[in-house]
């Protein structure tokens, strides 16, 4: 645990300390240990750095901002107490929309950015849902959010994950889940609808790179692209926690691309 005066975050290391680093987040209602297959093999070649976010996994649990933004702000006060900056940050998910705000709101603290099916970009059906889903995550907590987690995986994923995914969801503070969920989507300044969206990505002043498992998505974010050596990816076929359903894949685009960017 270490103590960033804002708040107590879990956090592990591994790999040399003098290598570049890299920031592994996990996304909404998960944990670090999402990313473990990945870190082990990645932490030969990087100083790779793994948090609980707020609310989340063995960090402190707050009342109130459990949200991306003062996430965003967590991650930047511990790269900098690591002093292992800057960072390549990847993201899944909700932790896409966090290290991508990380490299807009503190951008001498990223390298580049990395998201797996992101949480920004909502449109359409997505978008007249938020409304429901908002009140059934403040009447319900994370018996309400199990439902998309139980639906967010395809044939091909390993056994035991999506029972791992919604373990770890259930064991989500209620008050996190729909704080974050608001964080996302509903709060002044939000930006995962996707005008939102929009502007917030077009501040990104760093490579990037993106994985939809949508191809609109991803049509959608390639016109939002600026920085040379940024893109975006398709992966058809695989489920939401797209990094977890294919480890060795993910983990090589993360090697290959950091080489790049």
């Amino acid at each position: 645990m270490i103590d960033l005066g804002r708040i107590h975050l879990f956090c592990m290391s591994l790999g040399p300390v003098a290598a570049p680093a890299l920031l592994l987040v996990h996304g909404w209602g998960g944990g670090g240990r999402e990313w473990s297959v990945h870190a082990e093999t990645l932490a030969d070649r990087f100083r790779v750095i793994v948090p609980d976010l707020r609310g989340h996994g063995r960090s402190e649990v707050p009342e109130q901002g459990n949200t991306p933004r003062e996430m965003a702000d967590d991650l930047a006060a511990l790269v900098e107490a690591l002093g292992n900056g800057p960072v390549m940050a990847v993201g899944h998910s909700m932790g896409g929309q966090v290290v991508n705000l990380l490299a807009v709101r503190h951008p001498q603290l990223v390298r580049s950015v990395g998201a797996f099916d992101p949480a920004h970009g909502a449109h359409g059906v997505e978008v007249d849902e938020i409304p429901g889903r908002s009140a059934a995550y403040r009447e319900q907590g994370a018996r309400a959010a199990a439902d998309f987690v139980a639906a967010a995986f395809s044939a091909q994923a390993p056994p035991g994950l999506r029972t791992a995914r919604l373990r770890t969801l259930l064991g989500t503070p209620d008050h996190v889940i729909a704080q974050a969920y608001a964080g996302m989507y509903t709060d002044p300044g939000a930006v995962g609808i996707r005008a939102h969206s929009e502007a917030y990505l077009r501040r990104r002043p760093h490579p990037a790179l993106t994985v939809w498992t949508s191809a609109e998505a991803a049509d959608w974010e390639r016109n939002t692209l600026h920085v040379p050596g940024s893109r975006v990816d398709h992966w058809p076929g695989v489920g939401h926690y797209l990094h977890e359903e294919c480890p060795e894949r993910a983990t090589r685009l993360i090697g290959e691309w950091s080489g790049t960017a």
